[in-house]
């Protein structure tokens, strides 16, 4: 029992051991030259074009054009449809309206990736794990291996708003989350500790417990025996009143905050739970993906009563690095290290295979692994051509407000970040500039800017147009 202990008490410390084996200059890939990539080379996405699940409709609802105007004649569709003639059918009140819905103008802005003139925000001498915007887009968080979470302002030339020293870092920071607010900021480590920090404060820098305080939330209890586990995810429910918690000991953790003290713990799944969310707003769903190859759905309702998911999703052919949900309880998308996006709809949710071994920290994905497909896969799409090695690459669903989410975006282990349309599967960007793994990206929620950040160090800002004439990749 002794030998066990020691055992689980140094768990956090081996999961980074392989990785520090690393460079961040990894020789598996040849540096891009140039910042639109050339698809040539590179698998497609799988082809969703006979989708006949509500999301596509749903998407092309949000994203589409008013119908008048993408008919050319009865009975055939004109798409895409140019700006040129959405501005003349509405000039024509073709709508009825008088303007633009939403729908047009998502139509519009979502032509204009941001694809163009990458320009470097920030460069710091250790790894980038983790960059997101706020939700109104007016902040920016990024997150590196060497103990700094640094926060900028866009709408301020993006200016250095608050330099956070973090405490008690045990290998990296795994994640940040904002308050809905953005009066706070929580990070975590491979640590059964969060940290939480007022980024409202008038200091810029926020040196742990020595220029500002960082409250520690504990999210370990006396019966797991000093068992020091690591929280992989971390974020804010949308009342800020919660955080919910994804970690090593294969649970997901519910933190009331009002209350400042755990409120629920679920022993989830049979390995680390890399990702956890809420489905929406209500905060009564939540998401988990692991490393035992699969996603569930947890509804607080009725777990006391069940103690069991309320579903079991299964596709993935490997552990699952993220999640991202689209926001309306129905669907959410998940990376896998089987190098692959699936689009899930928890309405398909049920109440191994594979003959080969390999370590995604620091093997390459086996070839003949590559087109094997999970004989109950119940994924309603799937999306290739990035690479998910080394550390948990994540993927995100593009903004509702710009693109009405039409694409999904995901960092990759070759450099670069791959933009898939949502209904078609197809892959209609490859942005290349980085020179090690981009582990992270974030999409601005209004306008087409994105941002990615790397295990080069440097974060990257994507514009359309930038400084370039690249044109529009449609």
């Amino acid at each position: 029992m002794g030998d066990m202990k020691d055992q689980k008490n140094t768990a956090a410390n081996d999961m980074g051991y392989a990785l520090s084996r690393l460079d961040v200059d990894s020789e598996l890939f040849e540096d891009g030259k140039s910042n639109y990539g050339d698809d040539d080379h590179h698998e497609a996405g799988q082809s969703t074009d006979n989708l006949d699940d509500e999301v596509a409709q749903l998407t092309r609802l949000r994203s589409g054009p008013n119908e008048r105007l993408s008919r050319v004649h009865p009975g055939k569709r004109d798409f895409p449809v140019s700006t040129v003639k959405m501005l003349a059918g509405r000039e024509g009140n073709h709508s009825g309206r008088g303007r633009f819905s939403s729908a047009d103008c998502c139509h519009v802005l979502s032509k204009y990736l941001p694809v163009n003139s990458p320009q470097v925000v920030d460069q710091m001498a250790s790894k980038a794990y983790v960059s997101q915007f706020s939700t109104d887009g007016s902040l920016f968080v990024a997150g590196f291996q060497g103990s700094h979470i640094r926060i900028y302002n866009v709408d301020k030339g993006w200016k250095l708003q608050k330099n956070i020293l973090a405490k008690s870092l045990r290998w990296t920071v795994t994640d940040t989350s904002l308050s809905p607010d953005q009066r706070y900021l929580v990070y975590a480590s491979l640590s059964p500790i969060v940290h939480i920090v007022n980024v409202g404060s008038a200091a810029t820098e926020s040196h742990a417990n020595i220029t500002e305080l960082h409250d520690g939330l504990e999210f370990s209890s006396d019966d797991d025996g000093g068992y020091s586990f690591g929280i992989f995810s971390v974020k804010f429910s949308t009342d800020g009143r919660e955080l919910v918690a994804g970690s090593s000991d294969d649970s997901i953790y519910v933190y009331d905050l009002g209350a400042n003290k755990l409120s629920l713990r679920i022993s989830a799944h049979e390995s680390d739970v890399n990702s956890v969310c809420f489905a929406d707003e209500s905060g009564n769903l939540i998401y988990s993906g692991s490393d035992d190859n699969l996603c569930k759905v947890w509804d607080r309702r009725c777990f006391r009563a069940k103690g069991k998911p309320s579903g079991v999703l299964m596709g993935h052919l490997e552990g699952v690095t993220f999640l991202d949900s689209r926001g309306d309880g129905r669907y959410f998308i998940s990376n896998g290290k089987d190098q692959s996006i699936k689009l899930w709809d928890i309405r398909r949710i049920n109440p191994g295979f594979r003959n080969y071994d390999w370590d995604y920290r620091w093997m390459d994905y086996p070839p003949r692994a590559r087109d094997l497909k999970h004989p109950c896969d119940q994924s309603v799409a799937t999306y290739k051509g990035h690479s998910v090695l080394r550390t948990l690459i994540r993927c995100y669903f593009s903004p509702a407000y710009s693109t009405g989410q039409k694409y999904i975006y995901t960092g990759s282990h070759d450099k670069c970040v791959y933009i898939y349309d949502v209904a078609s599967g197809a892959q209609v960007a490859r942005l290349i500039h980085h020179k090690s793994t981009v582990r992270d990206c974030s999409w601005h929620p209004n306008y087409p800017v994105l941002v990615s950040s790397s295990w080069d160090g440097e974060i990257v800002k994507w514009e359309f147009p930038g400084n370039g004439d690249a044109s529009v990749p449609y």
